[in-house]
């Protein structure tokens, strides 16, 4: 039996195995908003963070839409996205694609499980894997900047720098106090235009 069907076995059983109550109370409340009613609050958030004026006032927006992106999963599935995350930054991104298959099999409409799935992907050699799982994030989340970040590190990797300069100005685009954005925008340009600009 795979590592997350035991895990959802563990998190199905009453009892002291039950980690979940820590993390279900904000999982929850956010369950209890409609659907509309959370893509309205992350569109004025990301409204605000596109007028922010400085990246001080931008930064805490940022964070704010990290969480708010991670708070749209069910509380199983945010454990094994948190897992999935774990694996990834422990550089085991084999270990990391099995729980975030996992919890894009449980909720096919949950961006973030979608975007970490295409760092594992990567990581893993799978380039059109991970292509494909940044789509999918940007189908589910059209204004996720933190996809386009990760589209322009995926193509950057690779040295399409037409790819990695194009993603790049989508990520400016939605988050313009990006910390040292403009600088790295303007690097992507020269690689991916040459002196002509």
């Amino acid at each position: 039996m795979r590592r997350w069907k035991l895990f959802l076995l563990a998190v199905c059983l009453p009892g002291p195995m039950l980690a979940v109550p820590m993390l279900a109370g904000p999982v929850l409340a956010a369950a209890a908003q409609s659907a509309a009613e959370r893509q309205a609050a992350i569109d004025k958030l990301l409204d605000a963070l596109k007028a922010a004026p400085s990246e001080q006032v931008a930064a805490p927006l940022e964070a704010r839409f990290a969480q708010m992106m991670v708070m749209q999963g069910t509380p199983a599935v945010t454990l094994l996205l948190a897992r999935g995350v774990r694996e990834l930054r422990a550089g085991a991104p084999q270990d990391a694609l099995e729980d975030l298959d996992a919890a894009v099999t449980l909720q096919p409409d949950f961006a973030e499980a979608y975007r970490q799935r295409a760092i594992a992907r990567f990581q893993s050699g799978d380039t059109q894997g991970a292509i494909a799982d940044i789509s999918k994030t940007l189908e589910i989340q059209p204004r996720n900047f933190e996809a386009f970040r990760t589209l322009a590190q995926i193509s950057e990797a690779r040295e399409d720098w037409k790819g990695a300069y194009e993603a790049w100005q989508k990520l400016m685009e939605l988050d313009p106090k990006t910390p040292g954005g403009e600088q790295r925008l303007n690097d992507l340009r020269r690689r991916a235009l040459g002196d002509e600009t």
